[in-house]
């Protein structure tokens, strides 16, 4: 498809009349996509890499204005590069681990998001949210899929099983119908407002200028937060490298804040310049203001409708936790939808995606709230605290753990599931039933590789050290495969520096089994074929 950039950054993609358009009656898909942005492009690519064919409906013609969702976590990464598109994003963005923390113009303390080696993907990678969802097209398209773009639903009708659309285009509407409609349309989602669903939780009393700056300038690739600093009038200030020397920068506004009046040229460049020096040149590429919210629905799943993204959920951006949790959710839905499709599994295993993605959502809010609570103090009592806080965390270890300037993505553990199985050995590690797999170094038939590569996006069994136990290739749980490998001395895989031993407390015989999204469903001392058929019987809703 031919493609036209706008301002150097964003492409525009050309409206095409679909054969679905002229059909006599309302063609049936078995899914169909609200939304082409980060998250519904990644859901899109899921199902596709699953063989199952999607429609993905965008009413505008673009990717992303602005860089928005930049900070790309590692749990999003490996997901990424599952499904073919991670090392681009790697290999375009800015990788860092480092953060440091300032009160005034005094640095309090750093962190280190990653201290361990031995991991493919980085801690996080900065890449603004246009390249990210170009470059998911791109996969999108090299899969054989493909957006309709200015495609609007204007009304959704639902039945027992399945629901019905009314898409409006520039050449007029039309119908279709499916198994599934996921809606992945953002934060306003017009699927959600249609079905009329509340959106509980809150927006906080404070705003934020978003700016994002071009400037060749040579500060270190790291996140730097300040409360009060002297060149933002006591508020708080962000600074986050981009890829293309493009600069993110966050300034706290104040609630009365004038949203249009505070994004004129006239009002940013000073703000900019009081931050970086008259010395600097710099650029301004796009400005926005934002306010925080932390709102969820109730249920993810309605009907035939699926909520996913900020569709279901929204945090606000102080933690990189908006985007990132909406990988996941897609990255927890495939492989259950991919089920039900295949009358493998009941459509009741959905249910368990609003169960663990609401899970993570409330863990995402409650971290986030305390951020915004910390960052934006709402009482006078609040404000003492805080301020004693950060005056003793240049000192103090203790108090720098209290300091909160937006605790950032981390993949939720699961570990109240009733997809997992319980464990029955004592593992003395944290990857228990529900947490999401750590990567590690291998060999394969001696290439360097990494074990994330051999779980794959099926059920797989990993089996340590082996000895004397005839393994099977694989398993058929009722119709589910399940693929059986092993790790060790004698094996095709090995274990390099010893790392995957020690992240997974690894004896001889040890057996783990992981789901399609690399959570683990169980773990074992011994292979047992009975107990992985109950464990996989479980994880797919079965009993």
């Amino acid at each position: 498809m031919t493609t036209d950039k706008i301002n150097g950054l964003r492409k525009r993609y050309g409206y095409a009349f679909s054969p679905d358009q002229s059909a006599a009656k309302p063609t049936h898909h078995p899914v169909i996509i609200v939304g082409g942005g980060l998250v519904g492009l990644t859901t899109a690519i899921e199902l596709i890499s699953k063989g199952i064919p999607v429609i993905v409906l965008e009413r505008t013609d673009t990717v992303s204005e602005g860089s928005r969702s930049i900070c790309q976590a590692k749990r999003t990464l490996e997901i990424w590069d599952r499904l073919g598109v991670g090392d681009v994003m790697v290999e375009h963005g800015v990788t860092w681990k480092t953060g440091k923390v300032f009160n005034e113009d005094q640095l309090l303390y750093s962190f280190d998001l990653l201290p361990e080696n031995g991991h493919k993907m980085p801690a996080f990678v900065n890449l603004q949210q246009y390249y990210v969802e170009t470059y998911l097209i791109d996969r999108l398209e090299a899969l054989g899929g493909s957006v309709r773009w200015r495609n609007k639903v204007a009304s959704i009708e639902q039945h027992d099983d399945h629901a019905r659309l009314m898409i409006n285009t520039p050449d007029g509407p039309y119908e279709m119908t499916c198994d599934w409609l996921i809606a992945c349309d953002g934060a306003r989602s017009g699927v959600r407002r249609q079905l009329d669903l509340p959106f509980d939780g809150k927006a906080f009393r404070d705003k934020f200028l978003i700016t994002d700056v071009k400037m060749k300038a040579d500060f270190p690739s790291e996140r730097w937060f300040w409360f009060e600093p002297p060149f933002h009038n006591g508020q708080t200030a962000l600074l986050h490298r981009q890829a293309d020397d493009v600069w993110r920068i966050d300034l706290q506004l104040g609630w009365d804040a004038d949203n249009e009046e505070e994004q004129r040229p006239e009002r940013v460049e000073p703000r900019i310049r009081a931050m970086l020096g008259d010395g600097v040149d710099f650029e301004i590429i796009w400005v926005s203001v934002y306010v925080f919210q932390c709102r969820t629905l109730s249920d993810y799943v309605h009907g035939r409708v699926i909520f996913a993204g900020d569709a279901a959920h929204q945090v606000s951006p102080f933690g990189a936790r908006g985007g990132n949790a909406g990988i996941q959710d897609t990255d927890n839905l495939g492989w259950k939808l991919k089920l039900v499709l295949d009358g493998l599994a009941a459509p009741s295993l959905l249910k368990t995606y609003t169960t663990e993605r609401l899970y993570a959502a409330r863990e995402n809010l409650l971290h986030s709230t305390r951020a915004t609570d910390f960052i934006t103090p709402k009482s006078q009592a609040s404000r003492i605290l805080r301020d004693q806080t950060l005056a003793l965390a240049s000192q103090y270890p203790f108090a720098q753990s209290l300091v909160n300037s937006g605790r950032l993505s981390v993949p939720a553990h699961l570990k109240e599931s009733s997809l997992n199985t319980a464990d029955e050995d004592r593992f003395e590690c944290d990857l228990a039933p529900g947490s999401p797999a750590k990567d590690a170094p291998i060999a394969n038939d001696a290439k360097p590789g990494w074990f994330l590569e051999e779980i794959g996006d099926r059920f797989t069994a990993i089996a340590y050290e082996p000895d004397g136990v005839n393994l099977p290739a694989n398993l058929n749980i009722e119709g589910v495969p399940v693929d059986v490998k092993c790790v060790g001395s004698q094996c095709a895989i090995t274990d390099c520096n010893d790392m995957l031993r020690k992240r997974y407390d690894l004896t001889p015989g040890s057996l783990y089994l992981f789901r399609p999204d690399h959570h683990i469903a169980a773990r074992w001392r011994s292979f047992d074929a009975a107990k992985i058929n109950n464990s996989v019987s479980r994880a797919v809703g079965r009993h």
